[in-house]
């Protein structure tokens, strides 16, 4: 049966959200227009009645695609393209929001949170304010919309059903029919942090929207100085929501991608950087301004920017004109137009705006010193917005060759080829400049210094981080002279702020903000230098294999990778590498050997072989197993050469739609480095073995012989009157021989059977994947005593392992807390300071 109710009522709730949102925005305009108090009281009460409907059709939105995916309506083409009935329930959540439309339904969500907050806290600004919210939420709105008007199609719509979506020939001979399952989740996002990243992510994009709502409002109402002091605290908010939502995004590619690293400087992930990089620089400009009233206009632009740049960066992400230069990148729904309109219209009423009220926003003709606050605040500003600029140029290489062709022309422009290394040979030099200015700058911030003053308030500083700076290299061994420089410019922002947050502290801590997240910044460039610049592969293959001939890998793959046969332990660097077997996470946790496992028809669905000890109860053989039967782990023992043990369990998916193979890392964190660990080749496990033909030997009770290299031992051969859990019928006759099989760290069963039946004789074999052994009882001779034994080899279990050391790396994790720590109390203070003025009446 299809369940067509559900998704009306939800298409219903989408035409709702967006017919309210454009009722909010008329409302809300003649709130903010209205000349009598009373009728803008009436108009604002109309903007918030529709606006609420709007929110609640949101939430009904939310509610109902969620219902679908969880049930597994996969007569719905959204639930079955992102979610499968083997998904556990965190992953079916993450599915909600991988698709466009519920990346964008997630948006809304946020924004609607957000419009009620500044509904109950900011009535003086809510009527302009709210006017932008509407007109973003009618824009998000048309993007789930699903409405066909001849040729023009306005949005992608969640509820659209699968056979309207694809044309298959099954839908004309059933046009009811309902998959069984759903295409799954993209194996990538099967990880915690894409629980939890994207949410932050989008309300980091969300709430750039109330500062750009603000500086907007300022323009319209003439109000050019008022719009500041509401929207500092929401700026300081986003910086830091967004900026932990990008580095969830890092400490996710770290812990799931294979490329070795945080940052690989794709287009999606510069295209999130830019707008936090103009909005902390934003924040500075701010600050100056209410500290001095200079940089107004700096501040206007640069609030107005942010907004723009989350904009353009949606634009690019899903209008597919990335095509394949990102693999984070959506694939092109069709909204490519409304996106592209999306943007221009903000852009466009931005500056008109801006252009229009430019000569009368207050500025200052007083010359800025070189010892001056403002002077070192606005350097650090425009250094941001270099940083920024220098990666939004490359990025939108895309873009360029689009609108070239897009006018007929040719255009062969092509992104960095190594665009690690091109990005950061810039950005480097940047961070330099950016850690010495927010070191020096926080001196002239906090007291009014004289040229002869200079000298003695950055001696004490200076020395300390030469002192330091000096040990670092010496202990690094450090010749590299770009590297040298950023270690001392770091060292430099953190002992600087460090004496900076002493001394303000002893008056007033809450003050201490600034400091604190600039000493934040100065850990996490140690961090990136050290674990980017210094880090190693110690998976240096000394066996003489060659491992691949492939010209589809990497040049140095055969000298960067170590090849590990189960239970044959490998020597690698300090480490005495033990390849112990592939393994399933159980749903209630810890790993199971998959050879302790027959497979059932469902993936997620294992029967237990043997009995499996535990901890807590102990399986029993034919006990039904819950494990994530997608994910393969590799155990591997580490044992160090001072004794140190301990186990890794990279992981992989075998996914033919996404190339193969895709690995995923297991990390051994130790706070002076991480231990990072992937495998680059497994055998398939999906695939059918290819045996050697078969070879008999004849052997008796208690005779070793070899299987495979492995020493071999008949124990016994008994009677049984079932096989696997089928009994026997009357006349027949079995028996199951028990073949041990001694490896280098575990021992193994196999248990053959003979059967015979109707006086004819039955071989069941038995089989192990890991030591690459297949035989049966091919026949027996009960005058001697022998049994005949047909046995097939295979290449035994292996994996190629590599393995890289990255130093220091959780510096970066450790500043980003200390920089979170820091944006924290800048929040508290600077939304202390505009309750305090909203109580007298002031905002």
């Amino acid at each position: 049966m299809i369940h067509t109710t559900i998704g009306d009522i939800g298409h219903l709730f989408v035409i709702i959200s967006f017919v309210a949102a454009l009722i909010s925005i008329f409302n809300f305009y003649k709130a903010e227009k209205s000349p009598l108090p009373e009728m803008q009281k009436g108009w604002m009460k109309n903007g918030q009645i529709t606006y609420i409907v709007h929110g609640l059709a949101v939430f009904g939105i939310v509610i109902t695609l969620f219902t679908i995916i969880s049930n597994h309506y996969y007569e719905y083409f959204y639930a079955w393209s992102h979610s499968s009935k083997v998904l556990p329930v965190e992953y079916i959540i993450s599915s909600f929001w991988e698709g466009q439309e519920g990346s964008f339904l997630l948006w809304s969500f946020w924004n609607v949170l957000l419009g009620f907050v500044i509904l109950l806290t900011n009535k003086k600004w809510a009527p302009s304010v709210m006017v932008s919210f509407s007109v973003v939420q009618a824009f998000l709105a048309s993007m789930i919309l699903g409405v066909v008007i001849g040729d023009l199609k306005i949005g992608s719509s969640p509820f659209i059903l699968l056979r309207d979506a694809m044309d298959a020939p099954i839908f004309n001979i059933n046009p009811d029919y309902v998959p069984e399952d759903g295409t799954g989740l993209n194996p990538l996002l099967q990880n915690y942090w894409m629980v939890i990243h994207p949410p932050v992510l989008f309300l980091g994009y969300a709430t750039t929207l109330i500062p750009f709502a603000y500086a907007i409002g300022g323009l319209w109402k003439k109000d050019f100085k008022g719009w500041v002091r509401p929207a500092l605290p929401w700026a300081l908010f986003s910086a830091a929501i967004l900026g932990v939502g990008i580095l969830m995004g890092g400490y996710w590619a770290y812990e799931t991608l294979n490329f070795e690293g945080f940052w690989n400087w794709d287009p999606v992930e510069n295209a999130s950087l830019v707008p936090w990089l103009v909005l902390v620089a934003s924040i500075h400009t701010m600050i100056t301004y209410k500290k001095s009233e200079t940089a107004l206009k700096a501040s206007i632009i640069l609030v107005l920017s942010v907004f723009l740049m989350v904009l353009y960066a949606t634009f690019m992400v899903r209008s597919g004109v990335l095509g394949e230069s990102s693999v984070h990148s959506f694939t092109d729904l069709g909204l490519s137009g409304q996106l592209l309109l999306y943007l221009l219209s903000f852009l466009i009423i931005s500056i008109v705006l801006a252009v229009v009220r430019w000569k009368h926003i207050p500025s200052t003709e007083k010359e800025v010193s070189t010892y001056s606050r403002e002077f070192w605040i606005f350097m650090g500003a425009t250094l941001l917005c270099l940083m920024g600029f220098q990666i939004l140029l490359p990025t939108s290489i895309p873009v360029y060759n689009s609108i070239i062709q897009s006018f007929g022309g040719i255009s062969n422009l092509a992104p960095p080829a190594d665009q690690v290394g091109f990005y950061t040979k810039w950005q480097m030099w940047f961070a330099m400049g950016l850690a010495i200015l927010s070191g020096t700058g926080q001196f002239f911030w906090w007291q009014k210094m004289k040229k002869s003053e200079v000298k003695d308030s950055l001696l004490m500083p200076i020395l300390i981080t030469l002192a330091i700076s000096a040990l670092i290299i010496v202990l690094a061994g450090m010749t590299n002279i770009p590297y040298i420089l950023l270690v001392i410019a770091s060292v430099y922002t953190i002992t600087a702020n460090a004496k900076i947050f002493f001394k303000i502290a002893k008056s007033n801590y809450k003050l201490s903000g600034g400091a604190i997240a600039h000493m934040g910044i100065g850990l996490m460039l140690l961090g990136i230098l050290f674990s980017t610049g210094y880090s190693s592969t110690i998976s240096l293959n000394e066996t003489g294999l060659l491992l691949t001939n492939s010209e589809e890998v990497e040049d140095n793959f055969n000298q960067e990778n170590i090849p590990l046969f189960i239970n044959d332990p490998q020597t690698m660097g300090e480490y005495t590498l033990t390849y112990k077997g592939r393994f399933y996470e159980s749903y209630d946790g810890g790993y199971v050997k998959a050879s302790y496992l027959a497979d059932t028809p469902s993936e997620n669905d294992k029967i237990v072989k043997r009995k499996i000890k535990r901890e807590g109860e102990s399986l029993k053989k034919g006990d039904t197993l819950k494990v994530y039967g997608a994910n393969h782990y590799y155990k591997v023992d580490y044992l160090h050469a001072d004794g140190e043990k301990f186990s890794l369990f990279p992981r992989a998916q075998i996914n033919a739609d996404m190339g193969g193979l895709i690995s995923s890392p297991d990390i051994r964190r130790k706070f002076t480095k991480d231990l990072y660990t992937h495998v680059s080749s497994v055998p398939d496990p999906t695939q059918e073995i290819e045996w050697s033909e078969p070879k008999e030997m004849e052997v008796t009770f208690g005779e070793k012989f070899f299987l495979n290299d492995f020493v071999t031992v008949l124990e016994e051969v008994k009677r049984v009157d079932e096989i696997e859990g089928e009994k026997l019928k009357g006349n027949d006759l079995a028996v199951r021989a028990t073949i041990k099989v001694y490896g280098d760290g575990e021992d193994y069963i196999l248990n053959p059977y003979y059967l015979i039946r109707d006086n004819m004789a039955g071989r069941i074999p038995d089989e192990n994947r890991e030591i690459g052994v297949k035989l049966n009882i091919e026949n027996i001779k009960p005058e001697s005593n022998t049994f005949t034994l047909s046995v097939r080899t295979t290449q035994k279990d292996y994996i190629i392992l590599k393995a890289i050391e990255m130093p220091f790396i959780n510096l970066l994790w450790i500043g980003t807390f200390v920089l979170t720590i820091g944006f924290g109390m800048a929040i508290f203070r600077r939304y202390s300071e505009f309750y305090k003025m909203k109580r007298k009446g002031l905002e």
